[in-house]
């Protein structure tokens, strides 16, 4: 009976001082103390409690945010919307204005995943006339090769 009602004030006192009952390291100093300091807490173990708590809750604050970043830059990554709009162009040198619109719209709106550059190949393919198709996957592949394999500098 007595060692139940020592537990019960010793549960009182830690909850209602750190919130939990769990007091995770104890020192040598403590299991030596007297029979009168038994009875409650020791401050170091309320302090020690106290602070873990603190340093879990750090802890817990620092993933939250971690884990909100994350969602932040997977969202903007995920909604690139990129505008083209096809004007009708008669041209004395095709190669070259196929070279500009290609590295403009790539250099501007910052294409590199594959599936964004795939797009915009199709793109080209599907608004100019089947007489261009091969100029145009040429100048892409020239295109590419000179932003991605060649020079680094732009990324």
């Amino acid at each position: 009976m007595k060692g139940s009602k020592q537990h019960q004030v010793q549960q009182r006192g830690c909850k209602a001082l750190c919130c939990s009952c769990r007091l995770s390291v104890s020192s040598s100093e403590e299991a030596e103390s007297s029979a009168a300091s038994d009875r409650f807490p020791s401050v170091s173990s309320l302090a020690h409690a106290m602070v873990q708590e603190r340093l879990d809750q750090m802890i817990r604050e620092k993933m939250e945010a971690r884990h909100a970043e994350t969602r932040r830059q997977q969202s903007r990554e995920g909604t690139k919307f990129v505008v083209m709009v096809a004007m009708e162009k008669s041209s004395y040198d095709p190669r070259e204005d196929f070279r500009e619109s290609m590295m403009e719209m790539i250099t501007t709106n910052r294409l590199r995943d594959a599936k964004d550059l795939r797009s915009l190949l199709n793109y080209y393919i599907s608004m100019n006339s089947d007489e261009y198709r091969s100029l145009i996957l040429e100048i892409f592949h020239e295109v590419c090769t000179n932003l991605f394999v060649s020079c680094k500098c732009h990324w």
